[in-house]
C-alpha cells in the first residue's frame, strides 16, 4: 500500500524550529547547532519513516543547519589575521527566526480580537465534558506533538516477524468513522487510547494517517493540559455534521 502526505498541514520549517528550541529550552539569540540540527535531521527522518512527503523548503533548511554547523566546527581565525569582523553563522537564521517569531505572536493576537461572523452566526456545537483531569488553559498542541506522540508509540511497540503473503488492505476511510464513533456523545479520549488491543504496526499507521486527515478537515481537536501531558482528542463539530460527513480513499488521495 503506498500511501503519501503533503506537509502543507505544516507551518513550515521555521515553526519546527521554534518548537525544538523551546523545548529544550534555548535562548534563540544562543542556539546549540549541534543539538538542534540532530533533532531537526531526526523529525525528518521520522517523516519519511512514516511515508510523508518532505517539502523542500524542510530539506533547505536541514542543508541549511548542516552548513552553520561546520562552520561552527572550524577553529576561530584570530581577529589579528584577518581584516574583517568574523560574523556569527548563526545570525541570519537567528534573524530569520525572530522575524518569525513577531509575526506569529502578531497573528496569534489578531486571532483574539472579535470576528464578526464568529460573533453573528454561533456554530451549533455544544463543548463537551473536559474531564478526565483536563484543566482550564489547555496548553496549545499542534501536529509536531502528534507526530512526537506517535513516534514513541512505534518505538514501544512490538517487532511482528511474520511470513505475510497477502497483504492486507486497510482503509483510511474506515478508520475515520472508527475514530468519529469513538468519540460519539461528547466523549474525550486520550491518543494511546487508539492504538490498544495489540494493533499491528499498519494498523497504527493507517490510525494515525485517519487522525491527520480529520484534523485537517477540522472534524476533532487536539490538547494538552501542559506540554509534555497526554494528548486527548474529541470531536469539534456537532453530531449532525458527523453523520453527514461524505469521504472516500479516491477523495482523500488513497485511491
Amino acid at each position: 500500500m503506498s500511501i503519501e502526505i503533503s506537509l502543507q498541514n505544516f507551518d513550515g520549517p521555521l515553526d519546527l524550529l521554534l518548537h525544538l528550541i523551546k523545548t529544550n529550552e534555548m535562548d534563540i539569540a544562543d542556539i546549540q547547532m549541534v543539538e538542534i540540527t540532530e533533532q531537526y535531521l531526526s523529525v525528518i527522518d521520522q517523516m519519511r519513516q512514516l511515508n510523508l512527503d518532505v517539502a523542500g523548503e524542510f530539506l533547505l533548511m536541514a542543508a541549511t543547519l548542516i552548513h552553520i554547523k561546520s562552520r561552527m566546527l572550524l577553529p576561530v581565525i584570530d581577529e589579528a589575521e584577518t581584516d574583517e569582523e568574523e560574523l556569527d553563522p548563526r545570525a541570519e537564521l537567528v534573524r530569520r527566526l525572530l522575524e518569525y517569531q513577531r509575526y506569529k505572536d502578531a497573528a496569534n493576537s489578531l486571532n483574539l480580537q472579535p470576528c464578526l461572523n464568529r460573533e453573528v452566526f454561533l456554530r451549533q456545537y455544544v463543548e463537551p465534558d473536559i474531564g478526565n483531569g483536563i484543566a482550564d488553559g489547555d496548553f496549545s498542541t499542534g501536529i509536531y506533538q502528534l507526530a512526537s506522540a506517535f513516534h514513541q508509540l512505534l518505538q514501544q511497540s512490538k517487532v511482528e516477524f511474520v511470513h505475510e503473503v497477502v497483504r492486507e488492505q486497510l482503509s483510511v476511510t474506515d478508520f475515520i468513522h472508527r475514530i468519529l464513533e469513538r468519540l460519539a456523545g461528547g466523549k474525550q479520549l486520550a491518543f494511546t487510547d487508539f492504538f490498544l488491543n495489540g494493533a499491528s504496526r499498519q494498523e497504527m499507521v493507517v490510525t494515525f494517517l485517519a487522525m491527520l486527515e480529520l484534523v485537517k478537515m477540522r472534524m476533532i481537536k487536539i490538547s494538552q493540559s501542559a506540554e509534555f501531558q497526554p494528548i486527548w482528542l474529541s470531536l469539534a463539530v456537532s453530531e449532525d455534521e458527523v453523520e453527514q460527513l461524505e469521504c472516500g480513499e479516491e477523495s482523500l488521495g488513497y485511491g
